[in-house]
């Protein structure tokens, strides 16, 4: 199992991030954390770390740098500027393309909340690059006109009692062209904080990214 801490070099500024490469990967991995949140998201790594048990690679890193925090947390406007986070994605998934360590792995895309958008975004930025998308409790419908435009298969988790973000998904699938399914997870709330419902999360985006990240 390799793990470095990586900085990746978007539109002229640096993010940190945590690469997992398990020896054999074929495929890997990117993280979209939501709003107000970092890499160090404990859901996210959960669920990064269930699937680098699972032989996939996966990169968690921050959508914004330092400074840019400290105004977010003053402001709250940045976590929620989707075409920022958007390209952010994009770019990661350019480094991913590139770098030694990751070059020629199929990529799949994981976004939370807010994440879930940029994920999407991306998706519509490299049809060519992304396979596969999947969200927890995501905000899909804030992908807007990109939506359409997303060739990825896509698979939208929500809780089943996060009834007003339910609808919202609902929405996000009806524009959406790419194969995109809905599932409902029982008993969750949008945090996925109740017992055991983190963990279906983990099982159903593994057994999605295995699927479409190992076709040829």
């Amino acid at each position: 199992m390799n793990r470095q801490n990586v900085t990746l070099e978007i539109d002229g500024i640096v993010l940190e991030g945590d690469l997992i490469v398990p020896e054999g990967a074929t495929g890997i991995v990117v993280f979209a954390h939501g709003s107000g949140s970092s890499r160090f998201s404990s859901r996210n790594r959960q669920v990064a770390h269930y699937l680098s048990e699972q032989g996939l690679a996966t990169l968690l890193f921050d959508l914004l740098t330092p400074e840019e925090n400290v105004i977010d947390e003053r402001t709250r406007e940045l976590r929620f500027d989707i075409g920022l986070i958007g390209r952010r994605m994009t770019g990661a998934v350019d480094w991913v393309a590139r770098a030694e360590a990751t070059r020629g792995l199929a990529i799949g895309l994981f976004g939370a909340s807010t994440g879930a958008a940029a994920a999407l975004i991306a998706a519509a930025n490299r049809p060519a690059q992304v396979r596969a998308v999947v969200s927890r409790g995501g905000r899909p419908d804030l992908a807007g006109d990109a939506l359409p435009a997303v060739e990825a298969p896509t698979l939208l988790l929500v809780g089943g009692d996060d009834v007003a973000v339910i609808g919202l998904n609902e929405q996000a699938r009806e524009r959406m062209q790419a194969h995109c399914e809905l599932t409902l997870i029982p008993g969750a709330t949008h945090l996925f904080e109740e017992p055991g419902t983190l963990e279906e999360v983990q099982a159903l985006a593994s057994r999605w990214f295995k699927h479409y990240l190992s076709v040829d």
